[in-house]
């Protein structure tokens, strides 16, 4: 009857209110599936977000200074002679804009001036960006028409349509006044700023003043509100003196399109003869040093750069959902598990297998809705946080970006939704066809279940092996790149869990004979029961290796680089004093004046000092590190040379035929010993030959290293970065330090470019005169503030993997009650019992510990040697502490220990009369 109404349909609904009614009455169950698929779901919608935030925040601030400029005029370190902006205007006919730029800090400060009783740690980053109002309109608009506030439009923007915003603010204030400034409103507010208040920024690391006196239009999109939130918009020459850049510009925006099309319709037609003809005329007149490049191409290589940042954050969330799937299957077999004999009693009434099919999976549907729908809502709360740390590490490394909102895209939650129910799916699909497949029969008899895993043991053991093996092919692959890697990657996480019953199984009849020495009979009857519940056990013990693992290869691999770079920095960082003048993060800052380095040399107790000089050289592909370092011998042998010959590569070097490049340069561009960089000097294309390659870890975008006297003769440029001070054996360094306090205090001591001029003694640029202990600890303060990320997502593998183990031993409580009733009957107290099963989940933890040894050291090796070489070009010596590897140890059986708490509670609990019942 049950079987033909199961046929009919009509008896599906009443399994469905039988399964609803067995989950609500067991509603810690039903939470711990939802919390660990929500788990999984939050590491990977979190990381998403962060990573979007990010970068849409940086697309959205370069779009708007960009505006809608087809071309850019860019020039070397020196910047472009203002004059050329008016040649190319008249010569051409095509729109032009002179633009400053640079990012300047800025303290809130409550109205008038007087700091903010809740003042941040931490000051503001504003994007300076110096424009000229009579030529933004076909850039630019809204910043080419400024306002009064309730009056009429002024200035270039008069033709303005009138449903177009306006900047409030008066154009004759912004054009004369000195350090007239715009704001956006909420920026103002943030800053306790008001239009009239006066405040103080740091600009080119030379405290300034400025006057707010006017807002910028606030647009009517959010993208766009969220584009010029951090911009501060002032009249270029107002620019050039803040910055002390008199007579230079950065760049020259261009529309190089012709008469009658629009931009979009100009790029449409890239190849049409006209339009080349207009970029060759543009590029006839601009001088050996600049160049013309397309606009936005910067900001693609910059965002080109971060993409193995983004990935390998990425496949680190992955790495957490993998640990989430085995939680799901660990869930939905406890599911399984509590009902088999209820399930193997439909099917012998006739239930279908298909209906049993669709129960489970539904089931494992609903879950997967519920823990997605959680996820995603955790995901971006636990996205606030990791914004932050991402953002950091972007302002360490890369480039200058404030997040003022987060980004939930729709890929996202596709994304979420696809992760969230696919995992959850596919992992329940194992213990759903296991209830569908077994014959009913089979279904009601425990043992039929263990057996069936014993036979399928070996195969399961061959194919771990091979899938592993598969992993190890595509890591050997030539050329595999970052995809194929984490798929390698992946390939062997998969084949050691599949290792994991076998491996289990070895270590259990290994620890059987210790286990009963210490334990006497509980011990051995723990190590039994390990192997005896293979099926559930094996399952537990290989979510719990595979997470610890996890930690175990990224805390091999932070280690192996922090001690990497940590003798980096005691073979490079060798001088006494070094000195600075940072304006933002990163490592270029103000010009200094080469005659503080000499007027340092003469003073008392000071051996030598090395000029440095750091600059962007634009290129096509994005911009060129340049480092030129006026050094001797001695100093160039604190280079660690990767490929080359050291004698070799110094004569070349010190002759100016020769330049250095970094590892990652290197290993981003091919280019290495006896290759050629093609570098734009100030005396036009210059081709220096590669004389050898050096390790460096300040950037993975790459460095391009010349000798001070070549850099000098082909760009002109005499300025300093900074440099560093080697003492006399026996010099005091404190003493030192004071010396040199006092001489850059003395009246002659100005910054380059002008900016002395312009200030006189008080426009001193914020100099960082730091010792060489202090400036190590600054570089380890970045580093590790780059992988404080990357140790949230441990903990949050480890948590998933703690809560599977818990679902797992909740699992076996249920199977082993029989048994456990039946050594009750024969006398075991509920303390042996407890400390049956707490021995069996020490049992579990150690043993998942003791496999994610050598899981997580191959998993270290190949982050190491493979994806982080791929990635960044780093090379680094894998250094294994054995502290890490005990911490891994006692993480598994706290984690072990910890989940087993409960389920040991209740089956000490176990009446022995119930189960002997229910046998």
């Amino acid at each position: 009857m049950i079987g033909r109404r199961s046929a009919n349909g009509r008896r599906l609904p009443l399994l469905v209110r039988a399964a609803l009614r067995d989950l609500a009455r067991r509603p810690a169950q039903l939470a711990l599936a939802v919390v660990g698929v929500a788990l999984g779901v939050a590491v990977v919608v979190a990381v998403d977000v962060a990573n979007a935030s990010v970068f849409r925040a940086f697309t959205l601030s370069t779009e708007a200074v960009t505006g809608r400029a087809t071309h850019q005029v860019a020039g070397g370190p020196t910047g472009l002679d203002e004059r050329l902006f008016a040649r190319l205007a008249l010569a051409t006919g095509v729109a032009a804009a002179p633009i400053v730029e640079d990012y300047v800090r800025v303290a809130p400060a409550a109205p008038g001036g007087v700091p903010s009783e809740h003042r941040r740690s931490e000051t503001r980053v504003l994007h300076l960006l110096g424009v000229d109002p009579f030529s933004e309109r076909p850039f630019r608009p809204d910043l080419a028409d400024i306002r009064p506030a309730g009056g009429a439009a002024t200035g270039a923007g008069r033709d303005r349509p009138a449903d177009q915003p306006a900047a409030t603010g008066s154009l004759a204030a912004l054009l004369l006044r000195p350090g007239a400034c715009l704001l956006a409103a909420d920026m103002a507010a943030e800053l306790g700023l008001a239009p009239g208040s006066r405040f103080q920024v740091l600009a080119g690391g030379v405290p300034r003043e400025a006057e707010l006196v006017g807002l910028l239009a606030r647009p009517r999109s959010e993208s766009a509100s969220q584009a010029i939130a951090d911009l501060m918009v002032m009249d270029v020459a107002a620019a050039q003196e803040l910055l002390g850049r008199n007579g230079t510009l950065d760049r020259i925006d261009l529309r190089l399109e012709q008469p009658g099309r629009t931009a979009t319709t100009t790029a449409n037609i890239g190849g049409a003869a006209p339009f080349q003809d207009l970029e060759a005329r543009v590029a006839a007149l601009l001088p050996p040093g600049a160049q013309l490049l397309p606009a936005g191409g910067q900001t693609s290589a910059a965002l080109a750069l971060t993409r193995a940042f983004r990935v390998n954050l990425s496949a680190l969330s992955l790495l957490a959902l993998l640990c989430g799937a085995f939680l799901v299957y660990n869930t939905m077999t406890f599911s399984v598990v509590r009902r088999r004999t209820l399930l193997g009693t439909l099917r012998a009434l006739g239930v279908t297998r298909q209906q049993v099919l669709a129960l489970v999976l539904g089931e494992a549907a609903a879950l997967a809705l519920a823990g997605t729908g959680l996820g995603i809502a955790a995901g971006v709360a636990l996205g606030r946080i990791l914004v932050r740390l991402v953002t950091q590490t972007v302002n360490d490394l890369y480039f200058v970006v404030s997040v003022r909102a987060l980004t939930l895209s729709p890929a996202t939650l596709a994304k979420a939704a696809a992760i969230g129910i696919g995992a959850t799916l596919l992992a329940a699909l194992a213990p759903a066809l296991e209830a569908t497949l077994t014959p009913p029969r089979a279904v009601l008899n425990r043992s039929s279940l263990e057996a069936r895993l014993r036979r399928t043991l070996p195969r399961a053991t061959l194919l771990g092996a091979v899938v592993a093996g598969a992993g190890g092919v595509l890591l050997a692959l030539p050329g595999g790149g970052l995809v194929v890697s984490f798929a390698a990657l992946a390939a062997i996480v998969v084949g050691s869990a599949l290792l994991a019953p076998a491996a289990t199984v070895l270590l259990m009849r290994l620890l059987r004979a210790p286990a009963g020495r210490l334990f006497g009979i509980l011990g051995r009857l723990a190590a039994g029961g390990v192997e005896a519940s293979l099926s559930r056990t094996a399952v537990a013990i290989a979510a719990l290796m595979v997470a610890v693992a996890v930690t175990v290869g990224i805390g091999v691999m932070i280690d192996s680089f922090r001690q990497t770079v940590v003798r980096w920095l005691e073979g490079t960082l060798r001088a006494d004093i070094y000195v600075t003048a940072a304006s933002r993060a990163g490592l270029h800052g103000a010009a200094l004046d080469p005659a503080l380095a000499r007027q340092a040399a003469a003073l008392p107790g000071v051996l030598r000092v090395n000029d440095i000089r750091r600059a962007e050289i634009a290129a096509p592909d994005g911009a060129v590190s340049l480092l030129a370092v006026g050094t001797d011998r001695r100093g160039f042998g604190s280079f660690e040379l990767l490929a080359g010959d050291r004698e070799r590569a110094w004569l070349a070097f010190a002759k100016g035929d020769g330049v250095l490049v970094s590892e990652p340069y290197f290993r981003r561009t091919g280019t290495g010993v006896g290759r050629t960089v093609r570098l734009r000097t100030a005396a036009g294309d210059h081709d220096f030959t590669v004389a050898g390659v050096f390790y460096d870890y300040t950037s993975d975008r790459g460095i391009v290293m010349i000798s001070r006297r070549s850099y000098v003769r082909f760009w002109r440029d005499p300025a300093l970065s900074g440099f560093s001070l080697y003492l006399a054996p026996g010099a005091d360094a404190g003493l030192a330090i004071g010396r040199l306090r006092r001489l850059l205090a003395s009246p002659g001591a100005n910054t380059a470019g002008g900016a002395g001029a312009a200030g006189g003694a008080a426009a001193r640029p914020a100099l960082s005169i730091r010792p060489n202990r202090a400036l190590k600890k600054a570089s380890l303060e970045i580093f590790d503030r780059t992988f404080l990320i990357t140790g949230v997502l441990r903990l949050l593998a480890g948590l998933v993997a703690a809560i599977g183990i818990l679902s797992a031993l909740s699992a076996l409580q249920l199977e082993r009650a029989r048994e456990l009733g039946v050594l009750r009957a024969n006398g075991l107290t509920p303390g042996q019992v407890w400390q049956l099963v707490t021995a069996q989940t020490g049992l579990m933890g150690l043993a998942a510990g003791l496999l994610a040894w050598p899981l997580g050291l191959a998993l270290s090796a190949i982050l190491v040697y493979v994806i982080n070489r791929r990635s960044f070009g780093w090379s680094m010596r894998l250094a294994v502490s054995p502290g890490i590897l005990l911490e891994a140890l006692l993480l598994a059986l706290a984690a072990a220990l910890a989940a087993g708490l409960y389920p040991a509670y209740r089956m000490a609990r176990t009446r022995p009369a119930l189960a002997l019942r229910e046998e």
